[in-house]
């Protein structure tokens, strides 16, 4: 009878290992299912982190170059309207230059006048 008693004990303690070890089995089987799950939920964010970062990297190119661009046609319109500023002045300098030299040809032209006039009147007298 105690030996019948010892297989029980011994029959229930075996089926309750087996029992205790089936659910540690589907625990580690339900956890790492788990895992995998919270795992590929992760990658899809950081695919898509990395999808964007790429396209941000190729917005930053694209800007610097038309940044690049942009400030090259700055320089040459600021050259053009350098350019265009030293002509008027230019301008500016001939024709003051012009109105200049016509003073002096009016200067010189009463000038000759006068010396004509001069020379006619002592010539009559």
């Amino acid at each position: 009878m105690l030996s019948r008693l010892l297989k029980e004990h011994q029959a229930k303690q075996n089926e309750r290992k087996e029992l205790q070890e089936r659910r540690r089995r589907e625990a580690i089987c339900a956890a790492t299912c788990l895992t995998e799950a919270l795992v590929d939920h992760l990658n899809v964010g950081v695919s898509q982190a990395y999808v964007n970062q790429r396209k941000l990297d190729h917005e930053v190119k694209t800007l610097q170059v038309q940044a690049s661009q942009f400030s090259k046609q700055t320089a040459q319109w600021i050259s053009m309207v350098e350019g265009f500023n030293q002509a008027l002045k230019e301008i500016g300098d001939v024709e003051n230059w012009a109105r200049s030299i016509e003073m002096d040809m009016r200067t010189i032209a009463t000038a000759l006048e006068y010396v004509h006039k001069g020379q006619l009147q002592s010539a009559c007298s």
